[in-house]
Parts: C-alpha cells; structure tokens; sequence
C-alpha cells in the first residue's frame, strides 16, 4: 500500500527493456545517440511542432530552473503560484539557475486565476530600476494539490502573459495525467493556447529519471543547451536518458501509465468517499487530499502503508480528530493495494 509519492513507483517493464537494449555495445555521447534523434522527432510528432527543440536532463528540478532561466534574466521576476513545485520544493533552484531573479506568488489556491496574474504583472515595473522587472508565467499542470487546468483556464491565463509580452512556461511533471483528464491533445494543452516552453514530465509516470525541455520556438535552443551544459546536466552517457524517454512515447506507454494513474486515483477515491472521508481538494488526476480520522491512520500506518499525514499529527489524544493525508497513484498500483487501504479507513 504505498500511496507516498508517484516518484517511488518501479521503472515501467518496456522502459527497463530498451534501457537493457541501448547498452549494447557504443553510442555516441552528450545527446549525438540515435535514440535522441527519434526521441526529438517523436515528441515533435506528439505535440505537432516540427521545429520544436528538445532536450532532456535526468530531473524535473533541473527541467524547471534550465528553462525559466533560459526564459527569465536575473533582475526579473517569475509569476506562479503559492503552491508551485518552482516555489516549494525546489529548494530556490530557478532563483539560483536564473542568477537571481525571484518568484513572484499570484495571491489565491493551487490555481492562478487571470484577475489575480494580471493585478500581480501589474504591481511589478512600477519602481523603476529599482524593483524586479515582470519575467516569465509558471503555470504548474497537473498542480500541487491535484487540480487540472481547463483549456479555457489556461488560455486565459496565457492572454494575460502575451498581452504584457511574455512568455509561459508550463511544469508538466504530471503533464500526462492532466492530458488524459482533460481527453485533449498535447498541442491544444500547449502552443497552440500560449505556452512558449514545457517540462515534461516521465519520473512520476514511470522512468528511472528523465524530463524532456520542449522550446516551440527554437531560438532559444542554443541557449538552453549552454545552460545545461554549465550548470551541470548534459549527461555524457545520453542514450540512458533518451532510451527511457524513447521506450515511454513507443506504444504510447507515457498515456497508457497515466490513464492507469488516474484511474487508480478515481477507484481510491470512491472507495475513501464511501468511507465517509471528506476530500480538501478534488481530486482531478491522480493525487487525493482527503481529511478522515486519526485513528484510521494509526491502524493504517499499523499494516505498514505509505503516505503522507499532511496536516494533523498523526500522535495524539483524541481518536477522531480528522487528519489530511496526501496520497498519490501510479501505474503500478493494484486494486487489491487501493482495496485493502479503503478496508483499513472504512472500519471506523
């Protein structure tokens, strides 16, 4: 029962296999593999943008701050909101990849709403040279606490951006769930609304560990790969990267483990729903935030499952007091695993 994170899931079967291919024998290094090439003509594919650029590096932290950097000069400022991963959890990276431009925080949830980008744009530039100068739209899809952004949300988020001339960039690390939610294709979900550069996301969906930066305009290319370089994330061994961000467009296995994800999501909550737990979020893709007693978690921590207690302390006096758990699906996990976990909270 291991609901902690999608990061702890096992790496996908056909994955495992074109890695175990691609070490036979040579390859050349720093990105000039074969398998790159048709990791960059399939992604171009996909998302039907023949002269996208595309490049991969081995985390999504990295993906993140290599883009908003090549995106966002040092004395700008970044949009997102309060609860991006940019802003929690990436330990200042796109602060320190940007060589110092700071986060601005859209005042709301999870998600931004166009009023609200636009009066905080408007707050910036209004101090001269002396305050941070308006910079790149982060827009996280899926977000932090399991929503997902409508077409219409995000279009309109991207008005806002292109009518103060700039850029968006999206965090897709859990961008495949969110397609698949939405029944859209990646160009609508992408450039064809606004977005100038994606991070997109394989580790939660299961790879071993690799993220794809896709630039629709490819002028900014020569850059990133300058970036990547200094900073430290052009891995010499490329084929590892592109084996695995091959194996997982082939056979659409990158849509096929997110429908699995979202789908185990949706079976869990509706067994916790029937258990009387009360959901802090709605659960949109494959992460639930669900409110339900702490003496359910205790006898769930007691047979060993995995999550977070996101609020509440799961020590405590009194046995009905609610706690929030955070709990994640992928691919891999069984009904039998989301059946035994809604037995446990169930028994009151």
């Amino acid at each position: 029962m291991f609901f902690a994170s999608d990061n702890g899931g096992p790496v996908h079967p056909q994955v495992m296999a074109l890695l175990a291919e691609a070490n036979e024998g040579h390859a050349m290094p720093y990105g000039a593999d074969a398998l790159m090439d048709e990791v960059r003509e399939r992604l171009r594919a996909v998302f039907e943008a023949p002269e996208a650029a595309v490049h991969l590096v081995a985390t999504g932290t990295a993906a993140n701050a290599l883009a908003l950097a090549t995106l966002c000069n040092p004395f700008q400022t970044v949009f997102c909101a309060p609860v991006a991963h940019i802003h929690e959890d990436e330990c200042n990276a796109p602060e320190f990849y940007t060589g110092g431009a700071k986060l601005t925080l859209v005042p709301g949830g999870d998600k931004m709403t166009p009023d609200a980008l636009a009066a905080a744009i408007a707050r910036e530039e209004t101090r001269g040279v002396h305050g941070p100068q308006r910079g790149p739209v982060s827009i996280t899809q899926a977000t932090e606490r399991g929503g997902v952004y409508t077409l219409d949300n995000l279009a309109a988020l991207a008005r806002v951006a292109k009518a103060h001339g700039l850029p968006v960039h999206m965090d897709g690390a859990r961008f495949a769930n969110a397609l698949v939610r939405l029944g859209c294709t990646p160009a609508e979900m992408t450039w064809k609304l606004g977005v100038d550069a994606l991070s997109f996301g394989g580790t939660k969906n299961g790879l071993m560990g690799v993220e794809a930066v896709i630039f629709f305009d490819p002028a900014t290319s020569w850059e990133f790969e300058l970036r990547r370089k200094r900073g430290a994330h052009l891995f010499s061994k490329h084929r590892y990267l592109s084996a695995q961000m091959a194996a997982y467009l082939r056979d659409d296995v990158w849509l096929t483990s997110a429908r699995r994800a979202n789908a185990n999501c949706a079976r869990l909550a509706d067994g916790l729903a029937r258990a009387g737990a009360e959901f802090v979020h709605a659960p949109e893709a494959n992460m639930i935030f669900a409110a339900f007693p702490r003496r359910a978690h205790q006898r769930l921590h007691e047979a060993g499952a995995k999550y977070y207690v996101w609020e509440g302390q799961l020590e405590g006096t009194d046995p009905d007091a609610p706690l929030t758990a955070r709990l994640v699906c992928d691919w891999s996990v069984t009904e039998d695993q989301i059946d035994r976990f809604v037995s446990l909270v169930a028994q009151g």
